[in-house]
């Protein structure tokens, strides 16, 4: 599997790990590692900034995909074969859920008010 398969199937699977965290089957380890995954991946804060010259694009190329594959690891294989068409069925049904991203929304929000405390 080539570099640009391995990206499509990482973008793939994300969705899947984010169906997986609603299963009961999923085992607890697998849910933590899958909204670690998840959240890392929709969240626009980086642990290293992206507009460092190549050092800033390394989380994003080895911590996700990590991530993404120790989860994958953990969940049982039938139940995130079943995820992963649930996803991309989803996908091709145009269906976005939107509320996935309320986490990210909420802590850019806590930062704001954060700051705007701090200024006044």
């Amino acid at each position: 599997m080539d570099l640009k398969q391995r990206a499509k199937q990482l973008t793939a699977d994300i969705p899947a790990l984010a169906l997986a965290l609603k299963d009961r089957r999923t085992p607890l380890l697998a849910k933590v590692l899958a909204g670690l995954a998840v959240a890392y991946a929709l969240s626009p804060i980086d642990l290293i900034p992206d507009f460092l010259p190549v050092i800033g694009y390394l989380d994003d190329v080895l911590l996700l995909p990590v991530l993404v594959a120790w989860s994958v690891k953990m969940i049982p294989p039938q139940v995130f074969a079943e995820h992963r068409a649930n996803a991309a069925q989803m996908w091709q049904k145009g269906q976005k859920h939107w509320y996935y991203a309320l986490p990210v929304v909420a802590i850019w929000a806590l930062v704001l008010l954060v700051v705007l405390l701090a200024l006044l």
